[in-house]
């Protein structure tokens, strides 16, 4: 088996940039396995040096040079980290550049723009989208969803509140969502208080098997999550979106982050990501 490669995410700020370009390369190599690292916050010479403390000592455990994915602003603290012997992807020096040139103009080199409060209006939307999204999780309320951008409709436990918090979180998106129950079922037809925001309705689905595999670590040897009810809730719950209209996606092989992008082009939310 292959030893496990060290790689450190290095900032200025969270370091939620850093990870999120690096996982989206080492998803292509998933032979290999990786011991991630975070270090926020290195905004100073003497904290880069502190950095390469501890890719030294990676580099000695692992018997091999870690790789370095770094987001830091600061020209010297870049240059401090450099003096590190691992592999270095300086993820600013490669595409700023390059904009300089374009845009005829210098960056302006601020760190914690990505990710601080330097629009303090877009933060407070944000803000007030995850709790909009808190507040109308589960159908716990049908107040005020006239000031939702997207209701998220399905059986329990299909995905829609990790969807919704991730819209929320990642975009602004106010997003309410509501279970569709037996009830419904039976009455083949949406709840009456989804009536009239049948425009801002998008479904999730699921497979029986993966629903009854979900649902039995919340209640195992139950009725709720027997193979059984999983399948008849299924189908009625497809049913009743094809009949109504409403567009769906299959949630069962799809990451949040897949389900999220797609829902964002078929309803055509203009989300912000953060």
């Amino acid at each position: 088996m292959t030893a496990a490669r060290t790689i450190f995410f290095v900032s200025d700020g969270t370091g939620i940039t850093a990870e999120t370009l690096a996982n989206s390369l080492l998803s292509q190599f998933d032979a290999i396995q990786f011991r991630q690292v975070r270090m926020p916050f290195v905004d100073s010479v003497a904290k880069a040096r502190d950095c390469i403390t501890q890719i030294r000592a990676a580099a000695e455990r692992d018997g091999q040079r870690p790789i370095v994915v770094s987001t830091l602003v600061s020209p010297q603290v870049a240059a401090a980290l450099r003096e590190a012997d691992a592999l270095i992807l300086d993820f600013f020096s490669i595409f700023i550049a390059p904009l300089e040139a374009e845009l005829g103009t210098r960056s302006t080199h601020t760190i914690g723009r990505s990710h601080g409060r330097a629009n303090a209006k877009t933060y407070d939307d944000r803000i007030e989208a995850i709790n909009f999204t808190l507040a109308h999780d589960d159908g716990v309320t049908d107040n005020d969803l006239d000031m939702s951008d997207v209701i998220l409709v399905g059986v329990s436990r299909s995905g829609k509140t990790p969807t919704s918090l991730y819209l929320a979180v990642q975009f602004g998106i106010k997003a309410a969502n509501y279970p569709l129950i037996p009830e419904d079922f039976e009455r083949n037809r949406l709840p009456g208080s989804l009536e009239k925001y049948r425009h801002k309705l998008f479904g999730l689905t699921i497979s029986p098997e993966r629903l009854a595999e979900i649902r039995r670590e919340r209640r195992p040897d139950s009725t709720y999550a027997s193979i059984a009810n999983c399948r008849a809730e299924v189908d009625a719950a497809q049913k009743l979106m094809r009949r109504e209209g409403i567009r769906w996606l299959d949630s069962t092989s799809k990451s949040i982050e897949e389900i999220a992008a797609t829902l964002i082009q078929e309803v055509g939310i203009n989300g912000k990501a953060f």
